[in-house]
């Protein structure tokens, strides 16, 4: 059994991980931290994992932490960076829901999240933990930047065109929708059901925070990468839908096979048949990217639709995704959930 302790149990994407790991056949679930609610039975904050979950949140304690096999740290940004060093020299392994360890550019990183970084020398040696494209380097990896939901779904979905060199690189648009849950569960007047209910908004249009995290992403696959990244909210409590636009370089290309070969042996993408429309529902709940492509009117213009649970594939299941890579599991284990309809 893989012997497991939470950072920051207490929001959103916490209490997915409690989810997906309470069912987890070869999961022990240690400890779960929470400064403010220490004391606090986990299930009476979260009923819904009444049963499932017995522990009671903890202080943040570093021996009990160093006891563990991995460490998840779904915690604020900024957090993790100040503990990952001395647990990596326990021989602890650790996954980072959060942006810590996501850019590889210290500068970039202070730039976007208004704070030095705190171990740039251990930034250095942390795993970009995208599956799809990393999994052998993630095997080995003892820490992993989980990615975020936005680049999750836009790299996915854009990773096949770039790779085959079919699309302009300097031209592409990322159109993208967030549920609420994306916001987190702190109180904030702009999450309110009075502010988003019936409404539709685009958001950080100057600049996301993601923005530079997918454009590292795909700078990785094809040089020269040009995007523009726009996030919108709308009111539903989960999913990302990502409309993506590309001008191809051959429209000659079978984009469907395309896509088809690229993800045939990957268990978490399904490229849905030519002509489909994936909706964020299809994914509720369920660790996988949906992906439809089209090429409107025949024209040059390539169309790519990818949809996924901000915090199953987004977050929470794909930090369990990459934990049953690094300790040598069926990628499937713990991840087998039908998603949710309606």
């Amino acid at each position: 059994m893989i012997k497991i302790g939470i950072v920051g149990g207490t929001g959103y994407t916490g209490v997915e991980l409690l989810r997906l790991l309470a069912a987890h056949p070869e999961v022990e679930l240690s400890l779960i931290t929470s400064r403010s609610e220490a004391g606090l039975p986990v299930a009476e904050m979260f009923p819904n994992l009444r049963g499932h979950v017995d522990l009671a949140f903890s202080a943040p304690d570093e021996a009990a932490l160093a006891a563990c096999d991995l460490v998840f740290f779904a915690t604020p940004n900024g957090v993790a960076m100040q503990s990952v060093p001395a647990l990596l020299a326990a021989g602890v392994r650790v996954i980072d829901l959060a942006a810590d360890f996501r850019l590889k550019d210290t500068g970039e990183w202070a730039q976007w999240y208004g704070q030095p970084h705190a171990c740039p020398d251990v930034l250095a040696e942390a795993v970009y933990g995208l599956p799809e494209v990393n999994r052998e380097v993630i095997r080995g990896a003892r820490l992993i930047a989980n990615p975020g939901c936005y680049p999750t779904a836009v790299q996915l979905g854009l990773l096949p065109l770039l790779e085959q060199g079919h699309i302009v690189p300097g031209r592409i648009i990322a159109d993208c929708k967030s549920g609420v849950s994306g916001a987190g569960r702190k109180a904030s007047v702009a999450t309110l059901l009075c502010e988003t209910s019936e409404s539709f908004k685009a958001y950080a249009v100057p600049g996301h925070r993601h923005w530079p995290e997918i454009l590292q992403g795909l700078n990785a696959v094809a040089g020269g990468v040009g995007l523009t990244f726009v996030p919108h909210l709308v009111p539903m409590l989960r999913g990302i839908h990502a409309t993506l636009y590309a001008t191809l370089t051959d429209t000659g290309v079978d984009l469907q096979t395309l896509f088809e070969r690229r993800y045939a042996d990957e268990p978490f993408v399904d490229v849905l048949p030519a002509g489909s429309h994936p909706e964020t529902r299809s994914v509720k709940g369920a660790n996988t990217c949906r992906i439809a492509v089209h090429r409107p009117q025949d024209g040059d213009t390539v169309v790519v639709l990818s949809v996924i649970d901000n915090l199953v594939k987004g977050a929470a299941g794909q930090a369990v995704q990459n934990m049953n890579i690094m300790f040598g599991l069926p990628e499937q284990t713990g991840l087998e959930g039908i998603a949710l309809v309606p």
